[in-house]
């Protein structure tokens, strides 16, 4: 009984093991691939290139900054089913001020287009966007993310028609976003949009970039239209078929994709351990179940002197090694939907119920049942009657 606990224990622990990162792994992928298509993950943007980083080939070009009049240029031309934005960086390091409450200057402040909304995966909690009016006139408004609308407003008072200043402008609130949490990039939630034709006329900096994000309507269409966007801003850029690219185009689910990638490699190293502890509690099985024909000689004479045939036997030990096997395994599956969805809950991920890996769990124990039980089963089946009477 002592050596049955214990390999049950032991198949637990590997099937636990195996099946609570997994678990893990699967539910921190989901929560990854959400949360970059909430951010827009089906988008890519054609944004200035970064020094040295020439794509294609050909003759150099030297690098310029996108201007307004080249990104419109692009919005305008662009006839892929798609949603198209214009945005620009205009500030990193604002101070926010709202009657006597002040913030940090560490407020981002970025001028978009209407569509800028739709392409960044950003939702309005409170208020609206702007209309296309605004945006083409210039108005003094703005739209604020959740967590700077708390830190210079009351929890009762509404942000909505209250006038802030980012630095020294004024600007009317006609929008709170929803709470989006700390990206790679930084706080999500501390930060400001002013209309575009606002931010070229308050934020006329040369260093400045416009930068083009794109929505195709068809996330399947995405590299169709990477590739048609390449072709039309290399036209709208006026270079010849000689010219790299002096422009960046860069797919939003590039990052999400790495972190993929490197949570494979979690993946293997938890799929090994996990087998590397079966492949003991497989010997572990083997034992017992060897100890067993050997303890039990006198009970499988007794069985043949009754006229139990061999092949009765055969299963009888089979049986027993695989219905450990089994145990082991849901006792380990159900520890490992515990732990796997633990770490979930910690790291912010929803709860899962993994069941391919519930399926791999029960064959691999089934396996290990058989693998292990066979030889001992074997072994007791061909035990002459007599002697395994006159054993003890």
């Amino acid at each position: 009984m002592l050596r049955t606990i214990l390999t049950v224990l032991i198949i637990a622990i590997g099937i636990m093991a195996l099946v609570g990162i997994l678990t893990a792994v699967d539910s921190i992928k989901n929560t990854i691939s959400s949360e970059f298509l909430r951010m827009g993950a089906n988008t890519f943007t054609i944004r200035q290139q970064r020094t040295g980083n020439h794509g294609g080939g050909g003759r150099n070009v030297e690098n310029s900054r996108i201007s307004y009049e080249e990104a419109m240029m692009f919005k305008n031309s662009f006839e892929f089913p798609s949603y198209i934005s214009v945005s620009i960086g205009c500030s990193w390091t604002a101070t926010v001020k709202y009657r006597d409450e002040k913030t940090d200057p560490n407020i981002a402040v970025i001028g978009i287009d209407e569509t800028y909304l739709i392409t960044s995966g950003n939702d309005i909690e409170l208020g609206r966007n702007f209309s296309a009016t605004e945006i083409t006139s210039g108005e003094y408004v703005i739209i604020i993310g959740s967590e700077l609308a708390k830190n210079i407003f009351n929890v009762a008072e509404s942000p909505l028609e209250k006038f802030i200043s980012v630095g020294n402008v004024r600007y009317r609130v006609v929008g709170v976003l929803k709470e989006k949490g700390t990206s790679f990039s930084g706080d999500g939630d501390k930060i400001c949009f002013i209309p575009l034709n606002n931010a070229r006329q308050n934020f006329p900096s040369t260093e400045n970039s416009f930068q083009i994000s794109v929505m195709p309507f068809d996330a399947i269409m995405l590299d169709y239209a990477v590739g048609e966007a390449e072709g039309l801003f290399r036209n709208v850029r006026k270079l010849t078929v000689y010219d790299k690219n002096n422009f960046d185009i860069r797919k939003s689910d590039s990052l999400a994709n790495m972190l993929l990638e490197n949570i494979s490699v979690v993946t293997i190293g938890a799929t090994i351990i996990g087998l590397i502890t079966l492949l003991g509690a497989s010997i572990g099985l083997m034992n017992i179940m060897l100890v067993s024909v050997s303890e039990r000689t006198r009970e499988i004479g007794i069985r043949k002197a009754l006229g139990a045939k061999s092949t009765t036997i055969k299963q009888q030990f089979l049986f027993e090694s695989v219905f450990i096997g089994q145990l082991g395994g849901f006792l380990g599956i159900v520890l490992g939907i515990i732990a796997g969805n633990l770490i979930t809950l910690i790291t912010g991920g929803a709860f899962i119920i993994p069941w391919l890996w519930i399926i791999v769990g029960v064959v691999l124990c089934f396996v290990v049942g058989i693998a292990s039980g066979y030889f001992p089963a074997v072994k007791a089946s061909k035990l002459d009657p007599i002697e395994a009477l006159r054993y003890e």
